[in-house]
């Protein structure tokens, strides 16, 4: 953010001016990296009433695992993964992956058996190894203090994330976890969004939405729904777009003094 040099202008935002008198109130410092002051003025004015999590990028520290899947997968088989790998996978899907990896290193296996093998690297990551992202629970603690109804929308197999949140702890926070592949639509829809805050019982304009990827906050902000974008090191590439969609920035669910404004 570029800062003024000079003189300053009078500011159009009341609460941003020194108060006059016996009355003053407490200024209020508005995160620039985080919200914009229109948009905070709007937001504080709405209840909310409920929140709508992601789960991977969000609660949990898991995007790492579709970043070196592939490399994990060659090593457990003694293949030693090329340069660049990680690239190459990006864009492909699981099936296109695996038929990549067979085809390169010259697996002996089909492309079921590589998956299947590839699925239980990333259930292993689940049950064991991933942890939650750092104030993620202090986050939900808030909510849950302020009588705020969470629930948990993923593109991630229920198993995984379940099993996942329970260990970390943060499971019993939320009431319902829903899953795109049991919904049969993904977050270039809506749905999800919708059938999650019909759950709770809270409509799109009172209800929190924290995504970590760029389309999904674009689906559930053209649906009505307040959007939290979340930085994470190993997920949306574009956080300048993710930043200027999102009415909520936060490069950490720590910085929550921005959302404790709002509910």
């Amino acid at each position: 953010m570029l800062m003024g040099i000079g003189k300053k202008k009078e500011s159009k935002y009341p609460r941003d001016r020194p108060a006059k008198g016996k009355n003053k109130k407490k200024e209020i410092k508005y995160p620039s990296t985080q919200l914009a002051k229109g948009i905070y003025k709007k937001i504080r004015k709405k209840m909310i009433k409920g929140v709508i999590f992601d789960i991977d990028g969000v609660l949990l520290d898991s995007m790492i695992i579709w970043t070196d899947l592939g490399e994990r997968y060659l090593k457990s088989i003694g293949a030693v993964p090329e340069e660049g790998l990680m690239e190459k996978l990006f864009s492909m899907s699981m099936e296109q992956g695996a038929q990549y990896l067979k085809d390169t290193y010259n697996i002996d296996k089909s492309i079921p058996e590589i998956l299947k093998d590839i699925n239980k690297i990333s259930e292993d990551f689940y049950y064991y190894e991933v942890q939650a992202k750092p104030g993620a629970e202090e986050l939900m603690k808030l909510f849950k203090s302020r009588g705020i109804k969470m629930v948990a929308a993923t593109s991630s197999p229920r198993s995984h994330v379940e099993m996942a949140l329970i260990r970390v702890g943060l499971h019993n926070y939320l009431d319902k976890i829903f899953t795109n592949s049991e919904i049969g639509v993904s977050k270039h829809e809506p749905d999800i969004y919708n059938m999650a805050a019909e759950f709770i019982g809270t409509a799109p304009a009172e209800t929190l939405v924290f995504e970590d990827s760029l389309y999904a906050l674009k689906t559930a902000k053209e649906a009505g729904y307040v959007t939290v974008g979340v930085f994470d090191a190993y997920g949306e590439h574009d956080q300048a777009g993710l930043e200027a969609t999102a009415s909520i920035y936060l490069k950490c669910l720590s910085d929550n003094h921005v959302i404790e404004e709002i509910i």
